[in-house]
């Protein structure tokens, strides 16, 4: 495909759609106001876009996204307005990520406006995944996930409100806010455990839990761990339950070689995660600096 002739169609529908804004303001009072006119130009804007898109030049494809939008809430089509912002954003990610931020908050705020919750929850999704991914900015994306699992709880979307909550729990406890994961993985291992369908994961909410007491404090980590077990007996025979056990045992013993033994026997069965490994490092850590305290 020849991107430049895409582009030339794109930039000549765009000159075309200002040039009816312009006229109507000479020419709207005497033939019954802008709105046709508008119209006509948000469907010029918005082929503009998908020829810029075809021509891979995502910054020009978003801005003329943008520009129907505006005028889309000029003439009070929010939908249609949340509608171009979300496709401008989604343009703008390939090539600006900020700019795809701003873009699809626009779209959330006329969706929250609306009480559309739902829609709004998915796409603060979107723009935690951008700052994830594009700008590695975690605190921001921890605040947009957990706007969005309090819009899904109030619309009573419970599992969508909880595998936002995870990945903030995630987050939290990579950036050491242990006891936000903390309340989160009680949370939702609690939830999990009195749902037929869910039992089977509250063990790993329960040890993920006691992996970030144990990050703060060992006897915490020993007394959450007698707690789990009462709250949800079938957490006493997992190999989970019984790995803290052990590192309990290795950690009292200032013992690092049978530490890294009972992870080395977990992990040759069930293969640790990155978020779990990243947390046992920590605690095995704190025996060898404790062991090095002593020397």
């Amino acid at each position: 495909m020849d991107h430049s002739v895409k582009e030339k169609e794109a930039m000549a529908l765009i000159a075309e759609a200002d040039k009816k804004i312009k006229s109507h303001s000479v020419l709207g009072s005497l033939f019954g106001g802008p709105t046709r006119k508008y119209e006509e130009a948000c469907e010029m804007y918005v082929r503009a876009a998908n020829m810029f898109k075809m021509a891979k030049n995502w910054g020009a494809a978003g801005n003329a996204f943008c520009q129907a939008a505006r005028l889309n809430l000029q003439m009070e089509n929010k939908l249609d307005a949340a509608i171009n912002f979300i496709d401008a954003g989604n343009a703008f990610k390939k090539s600006d990520p900020q700019e795809a931020i701003s873009c699809l908050a626009n779209a959330v705020d006329i969706y929250s406006d609306m009480g559309r919750f739902t829609i709004a929850a998915k796409h603060h999704i979107a723009i935690a995944e951008v700052y994830e991914t594009e700008l590695l900015d975690i605190e921001k994306a921890i605040a947009h996930y957990e706007q969005a699992s309090d819009y899904y709880k109030g619309e009573e979307s419970n599992s969508a409100a909880n595998k936002c909550l995870l990945k903030v729990a995630t987050y939290a406890a990579q950036l050491e806010q242990y006891q936000k994961a903390i309340e989160i993985y009680e949370q939702i291992g609690t939830y999990a455990m009195d749902s037929t369908l869910l039992k089977y994961g509250a063990k790993d909410y329960f040890f993920k839990a006691a992996l970030c007491h144990f990050c703060v404090d060992m006897l915490n980590a020993k007394l959450s761990l007698q707690r789990y077990e009462e709250m949800f007996p079938a957490f006493s025979d997992s190999r989970e339950c019984k790995l803290v056990k052990k590192l309990l045992d290795a950690f009292e013993e200032q013992d690092v070689d049978a530490f890294t033994d009972a992870v080395k026997d977990f992990d040759s069965i069930f293969r640790l995660d990155q978020w779990n490994t990243t947390m046992l490092l920590r605690i095995k850590k704190t025996i060898q600096d404790d062991e090095s305290d002593l020397r």
